[in-house]
């Protein structure tokens, strides 16, 4: 594919490190950011798109720090909920579990377990098993050229990797496992993961103890990467939960990304100042910490994740199986009625929290965008068992909402010095959550224009710049001569999320232009038909494509 040249008249250019901003013309060429210059110091050449951006801002591309596109970027070429947004570069291999590296045992299991995330398409071959060979499938442009519409980074799956080596059963590991376990990160790594996820109220990663998690953290520091742990509890213990993984860090030496950081269910509301001051009593001590946030109060996850962990452990099958026999039922009821599970974060369940967001049977597409409690009501049942009535019907694919937020908590923690952005956002099913689609615009229309908790020069840091530094992305994040040219164009004034959770589908407002290594992706609402993202892979100088 070839890269027009661009120019970019009279743009207010905010640059991603927080400074202040200015008017400039700006001209894009092979890639890069060829030119920045006085406004209407540069003419526009024959051969070059021409943009007029008075008014508007030119800001760089916005970065998914907690991204769940990882067959969606090839199975939906168009990839219109982060273009829309504006994101262009994202990071994959969240929470765990993903499609590498794989056995051809685990990939099945694997592919069942987080089909309510991603789908789980019959018609879609994953022809991949290692690192590379999924990023080199990334990588591989169509029969017209065109690649992956965003950039996209990869974090090894600590769950995947654990299930390959130990399987899918709740026990320790042994001493060969984990060093076995250890080698396959560092071949992740060496192979350009940018570091190591882990997913710890999903199984198998949730088996894994504090030891085996610091042995996997120190191969990932040794490779340059960073630790970004979805830990053990968001509800009942949730400072514990995560003052576990500050202390990983802290005897590992593996930098740490908090992913999707919050404080969540009743108990919490109004806490999340005591979070923060547990991070900055670690950044003072030197612990090299960051996070990321989704500006909206439900979480979203599969239906299957409330369990009892020891009651998840296996196959679907092996699941199912103790749903159906009616003295494991109960025992797994009384867990979630009463004592709360590990799955549900230690908080006894609150059935009219959890929304039906996707279903893989069509059968059950009657339930989707109503709680349990209120399907329960409406069949005269016991939700417990409209619940397992679902995910057996199901086959544990059941995606939900969970409305277990609160706004103080989100606010609190969006301003904080090491924060970045992260949608979070889940792609499958027929109403999912708004975030995959709103993230970005949200956070620059709601909390930055209409609330004003930041200035738009530190929240264009907070979701391009600093992000970036996270990453190490070599030339990219910030708007500077010779960087990759990952922009965005858009009208600070009417920059809004469109995505509600009645209509979560909707493209943002305002978003003028997205362009993606200089190749405009996305403008005036529609995709251009044109992509040119790139699989980002670590290296000794950074985060960079491979050439």
């Amino acid at each position: 594919m070839t890269t027009p040249s661009t120019l970019i008249s009279r743009a207010t250019v905010i640059d991603g490190t927080g400074a202040d901003r200015r008017i400039a013309d700006v001209r894009l060429a092979d890639g890069l950011i060829a030119e920045i210059s006085e406004p209407g110091s540069l003419a526009a050449r024959p051969d070059e798109a021409s943009v007029d951006a008075e008014g508007l801002v030119l800001c760089p591309g916005f970065i998914d720090m907690h991204a769940h596109s990882d067959l969606h970027l090839l199975t939906h070429p168009e990839h219109a909920p982060k273009l829309s947004q504006g994101v262009t570069t994202e990071l994959l291999g969240q929470d765990g579990l993903s499609y590498a590296p794989v056995t051809e045992t685990t990939l099945p299991v694997v592919r069942e377990k987080i089909a309510g995330w991603n789908g789980n398409p019959e018609d879609f071959a994953v022809d991949w098993r290692t690192v590379a060979e999924y990023l080199d499938r990334l990588d591989t442009p169509d029969a017209a050229g065109r690649r992956i519409a965003t950039n996209a980074a990869y974090l090894v799956p600590q769950g995947t990797v654990r299930a390959a080596v130990v399987g899918f059963d709740d026990r320790a590991a042994t001493e060969a496992e984990i060093a076995t376990m250890r080698a396959t990160v560092a071949t992740a790594m060496e192979q350009g993961a940018v570091g190591l996820s882990s997913g710890l109220t999903y199984t198998p990663g949730m088996y894994a103890t504090s030891s085996e998690l610091e042995q996997l953290c120190a191969e990932a520091a040794e490779h340059g990467g960073f630790y970004a742990p979805h830990h053990r509890s968001y509800g009942h213990g949730a400072l514990a939960a995560y003052a576990e993984m500050i202390e990983l860090s802290r005897r590992s030496g593996c930098a740490l990304h908090l992913s999707h950081a919050t404080m969540n269910f009743a108990e919490n509301a109004g806490r999340a100042s005591e979070l923060l001051e547990m991070v900055d009593a670690a950044l003072a001590e030197g612990v090299d910490i960051t996070l990321d946030t989704y500006p909206y109060l439900p979480g979203a996850t599969t239906l299957a994740a409330v369990l009892p962990s020891w009651s998840t452990a296996g196959s679907a099958d092996d699941a199912i199986a103790r749903l159906e026999d009616p003295a494991t039922r109960g025992r797994i009821r009384h867990i979630l009625e009463v004592e709360g599970s590990d799955g549900c974060h230690g908080v006894p369940v609150e059935w009219e929290t959890l929304e039906i967001s996707s279903v893989q049977d069509p059968t059950l597409a009657a339930c989707v965008g109503r709680t349990i409690a209120e399907l329960a009501a409406s069949a005269e049942r016991e939700p417990f068992d409209v619940f397992c009535e679902i995910l057996t019907a199901d086959r544990l694919g059941t995606g939900i909402l969970q409305h277990v937020g609160h706004e103080g908590n989100v606010q609190t923690i969006m301003t904080h010095r090491v924060h970045t952005g992260g949608s979070d956002g889940l792609l499958h099913g027929d109403k999912p959550h708004p975030r995959a689609w709103g993230t970005f615009p949200r956070y620059l229309g709601r909390y930055c224009r209409d609330l004003g908790l930041l200035t738009l020069e530190e929240m264009i840091h907070h979701l391009t710049g600093r992000a970036a530094a996270r990453l190490q992305l070599v030339g990219r994040g910030t708007v500077a001569l010779g960087s990759a040219a990952d922009l965005v164009l858009f009208d600070p004034e009417s920059v809004e999320a469109r995505a509600t959770f009645d209509a979560p589908r909707q493209p943002a407002a305002g978003i003028h232009s997205v362009y993606v290594n200089g190749v405009l992706s996305w403008r005036h609402g529609r995709p251009t038909g044109e992509r040119a993202g790139r699989a980002l892979r670590r290296t000794e100088k950074g985060t960079e494509p491979h050439d």
